[in-house]
């Protein structure tokens, strides 16, 4: 399944988790990897993808991000 520019989901694929399409690069990897302080570039380099799937994987996330949303329960604070 299709789920944004370059980024592709499939059951017999890292257990149906969102990966660069065509590899075995999980989206979770590239944001962590970031995360950590690597550059796009480094990112790229250390998983053999390109810049554009790096950002591609940012993309993802931030439609994830922009997509929720947070709904308190009786009594408690969101």
């Amino acid at each position: 399944m299709k789920l944004g520019s370059r980024i592709e989901s499939k059951s017999s694929v890292c257990h149906g988790k969102p990966v660069i399409e065509d590899t075995r690069v999980m989206v979770t990897s590239v944001l962590g990897s970031l995360a950590s302080g690597l550059t796009e570039s480094d990112v790229a380099r250390e998983y053999g993808i390109e810049v554009e799937d790096v950002r591609a994987a940012v993309r993802y996330a931030n439609e994830l991000v922009e997509r929720e949303s947070l709904h308190s329960v009786a009594g408690q604070a969101p």
